[in-house]
C-alpha cells in the first residue's frame, strides 16, 4: 500500500464503526505490513510531520486494528506495533488540549482536549492480550487511533469551538485558520 491508499474526509468509511478481529491469520498479519508501507509512504511526502499511527479504516478495511510507532521521536525508526481490538478500558488523570492531525483529515489540525492517561487492553499479533497504561503522547496517540474504529475522527470533538482549529505553515509551523471560510462554509468534513 501507499499513501493513496490512505481514504480522507469525506469518505463515509471514515464514520463507520470497525468489526473486531476473530481471528489472527495470514490476512491479519499481511494487513500491518500493508497499513505499515502506506503510514511510511504518507510520511515521505510530509517533511515537518511524522506518522504515530494509522487505524485500519483508514485504509478501507472496516477492522479493529491498529498500528503504533515504536519511536514518536525518530523518523529513522520505522517499526510499528499492531494492536486488534484495542479497547479503552479506563480514563484516567486530566483533560488537557493539544494539537492533533490525521492523515485522513488533510491540512487540517486541532487543538482537541484528551485525557492525559489512558490504560488499554489489546491482541498482540501473537494472540496474546495484553494491557498498556500510557500517558502523555502515548495515551493521545491510542485515543486517536482508538476513535477511528468507532468512526470518530478528531475534528468531532472540537467542531463546535472556532478558534480549535490549524493548519502548518511552509515551516512546519502551526497557525490558526479561518474557521468560517475553511471549515464551516466546508460543511462536507462534518458529513
Amino acid at each position: 500500500m501507499t499513501k493513496e491508499d490512505i481514504i480522507t474526509l469525506p469518505n463515509p468509511h471514515l464514520r463507520q464503526k470497525s468489526e473486531r478481529i476473530h481471528v489472527i491469520n495470514q490476512e491479519v498479519l499481511d494487513q500491518v505490513a500493508k497499513m505499515t508501507d502506506a503510514a511510511l509512504d504518507w510520511e515521505k511526502s510530509r517533511p515537518h510531520e511524522v506518522s504515530a499511527a494509522l487505524a485500519a479504516v483508514q485504509v478501507d478495511i472496516l477492522k479493529r486494528l491498529v498500528i503504533i510507532r515504536n519511536d514518536f521521536d525518530d523518523k529513522t525508526n520505522d517499526e510499528f506495533i499492531a494492536l486488534i481490538n484495542p479497547e479503552i478500558i479506563k480514563y484516567e488523570g486530566e483533560i488537557v488540549e493539544d494539537f492533533e492531525g490525521c492523515l485522513s483529515v488533510n491540512h487540517i489540525y486541532g487543538k482537541v482536549p484528551r485525557y492525559s492517561k489512558v490504560r488499554v487492553k489489546a491482541l498482540a499479533l501473537n494472540g496474546q492480550e495484553i494491557k498498556l497504561k500510557a500517558e502523555g503522547f502515548l495515551a493521545r496517540v491510542l485515543q486517536h487511533e482508538i476513535d477511528h474504529t468507532n468512526g470518530i475522527v478528531f475534528i468531532d470533538h472540537i467542531k463546535d469551538n472556532p478558534t480549535a482549529f490549524y493548519k502548518l505553515d511552509k515551516n512546519g509551523e502551526l497557525i490558526p485558520i479561518n474557521y468560517e471560510k475553511e471549515i464551516h462554509e466546508n460543511s462536507i468534513l462534518w458529513d
